[in-house]
């Protein structure tokens, strides 16, 4: 089997932490992730399918970006705002594709100081 068909699918996400309590209520409570379990230093979320995986580490590693794909970026980033998340820029399109299909974009800071983002695709007839 050729490994593009066996790797398609994510199943999980690890990301660092300073504080685990503290990205755990973010993540919970703030972004809205549904909370698996937890153990020590350990948390685990449903991100629609994909598990994020939180590690408390002292030093944070050097880790990828989490793009949270969204049906309305306006509203998203509203919501998150009111229950206090830090926006670094508001939504704004990042490219047009040629057949009209936007890319839009927000990014927000994690309780690290680490950017989040939100991504959103438009059509032309849902502009």
């Amino acid at each position: 089997m050729p490994i593009a068909e066996s790797l398609c699918t994510i199943g999980q996400i690890s990301r660092t932490v300073r504080d685990i309590r503290q990205a755990e209520a973010f993540f919970r409570d703030v972004v809205g992730l549904p909370h698996l379990y937890s153990f020590g230093n350990l948390a685990f979320f449903d991100c629609g399918g994909v598990r994020l995986f939180l590690n408390q580490e002292e030093d944070l590693a050097a880790d990828s970006i989490l793009y949270f794909r969204v049906k309305d970026i306006h509203q998203s980033a509203e919501q998150l705002v009111a229950r206090g998340a830090e926006f670094i820029n508001a939504p704004h399109m990042i490219h047009r594709h040629d057949d009209g299909t936007e890319e839009w974009m927000a990014f927000f800071k994690d309780p690290d100081g680490r950017p989040l983002a939100l991504m959103t695709q438009t059509t032309p007839a849902s502009n």
